[in-house]
């Protein structure tokens, strides 16, 4: 068996038409009908059964399609990852992450990447999700790695890990004395809000209001500074449980409900990704992302 007549088949089975398969294989159809008559006698029966301009597949056909293409995937990753590690050298990487994702989380990884790619140059860009989306859908980023609770429908989402929010105070606050908070013991709360927060989209996607009603008293696109007035005693602020925080700082998960999010590997479905994207993408899939959670 040989991988062209893996090819041909699995077109005839996209097309089911001899004439469009030929065309999208750049083939005449004499030889991939040639091919494919030679896979039949290798496979021990007919794949195909032709009717007029129609081609349909046999039971064996149905049977061996789901193989063939496993085959043929298999072995074009194999030919795109050698093909990655040759030209890594000249192909940069633009990744985004989201602002709120804390960079503790993806050292091990990082560490990793560099050890095995050394040549592997990374540009990384950081803003809010939605921001991150739309360059990445317009083309200005390759990937992204991103925890928002949905994403538009040319995204592919590859889950990484997942973390809980937490409300984050000063030492001494009431809070300190619960093992975890309700969410509506919020109500009245002193509170400094961080533009572009995704909680209340994470809070929404559980068909859930929300079940409080705060005291805004500072609002910054700066964590730093929400951070600094937490310390200041100015109020609380709900953030992610990995995010960094300053010293002094205290934090409780917040239940009833609980609310979390995931932080996923985010590309556009279709588009062709360079051999960089590639590696990436493999050395995340099987990182152990489990010593993050």
């Amino acid at each position: 068996m040989e991988m062209h007549q893996v090819r041909y088949f699995l077109a005839v089975c996209e097309t089911l038409n001899l004439t469009r398969a030929a065309e999208r294989c750049h083939v005449a159809q004499p030889s991939l009908t040639r091919a494919i008559k030679k896979l039949e006698e290798e496979l021990g029966g007919p794949l195909l059964r032709r009717e007029r301009t129609r081609t349909h597949l046999t039971e064996l056909g149905e049977l061996m399609r789901p193989h063939l293409q496993q085959l043929h995937d298999a072995a074009r990753a194999a030919q795109a990852e050698a093909e990655g590690y040759r030209e890594l050298d000249t192909a940069p990487l633009k990744l985004g992450v989201m602002s709120t994702i804390g960079p503790a989380q993806l050292v091990g990884f990082f560490h990793r990447l560099r050890r095995e790619v050394p040549s592997l140059d990374v540009t990384i860009r950081e803003e809010p999700g939605a921001r991150i989306v739309d360059e990445l859908m317009a083309g200005a980023l390759d990937i992204a790695i991103v925890g928002m609770p949905d994403y538009p429908e040319r995204l592919d989402a590859r889950p990484l890990y997942h973390e809980r929010y937490v409300i984050a105070f000063p030492h001494g606050h009431p809070f300190e004395n619960l093992p975890a908070v309700p969410l509506k013991e919020l109500d009245g709360e002193d509170y400094l809000s961080r533009e572009h927060c995704e909680f209340p989209d994470h809070l929404a996607a559980l068909g859930l209001p929300e079940p409080y009603t705060v005291k805004i008293k500072y609002k910054s696109v700066r964590e730093e500074w929400i951070q600094a007035l937490v310390l200041a005693g100015m109020g609380s602020a709900i953030m992610p449980e990995h995010l960094p925080s300053l010293p002094g700082i205290a934090t409780r998960v917040l239940v009833e409900p609980e609310v979390g999010r995931t932080i996923s590997l985010v590309t556009v479905a279709g588009r062709c990704y360079t051999p960089t994207v590639e590696t990436f993408i493999r050395m995340a899939k099987s990182f152990d992302w489990r010593a993050v959670r």
